[in-house]
Formats: structure tokens, sequence, C-alpha cells
């Protein structure tokens, strides 16, 4: 017994008549194809995920700009006070 009640038998004569009614080499073409997509997929996963990180890198940048500019701003406040 194979897979979900099918035996090996069965899944061999599908794959013989698979192979000859559309030949090994539109399978091979096929298969080439499929191949290819799935590596753009995963090459464009990986540009969007490089893309997140270098944005929230930006974001963490600007955030400590800010957070620097804003105490420089408490401490001249505070300097300009005591005088």
């Amino acid at each position: 017994m194979g897979l979900g009640g099918i035996s090996i038998w069965q899944l061999l004569i599908v794959l013989a008549i698979v192979v000859m009614l559309f030949g090994t080499k539109r399978l091979r073409t096929l298969g080439s194809d499929l191949g290819s997509m799935i590596k753009g997929f995963k090459s464009s996963m990986s540009n969007e995920e490089a893309a997140k990180a270098e944005e929230e890198q930006k974001n963490l940048e600007q955030q400590q700009k800010a957070a620097a500019t804003q105490t420089t701003a408490e401490k001249v406040d505070q300097n300009n006070t005591k005088v």
C-alpha cells in the first residue's frame, strides 16, 4: 500500500501515462521552469527582508539622532536657566 491506498504499481502506470502524453522534453522544461520560479520567489523574499531590515536600521538611527538632539536641547535650556 502506498499513499492513501494507491499502490506503487498504480503510481508507475500514472507516471507512464503522463510521460507518454507530455514527453520527457516537455516534462524537463516544466521542471526547470518550476525550479526557476521557486528561485525567483526565494530571492524576492530575501530582498524584501533585507529592505525591511535596512528600513528598521534607518528608523533606529533617526530615533537615536532625535533623542540626542532632545538631550542637547534640554542641557542648553538647563544652562540658560542657571544663568
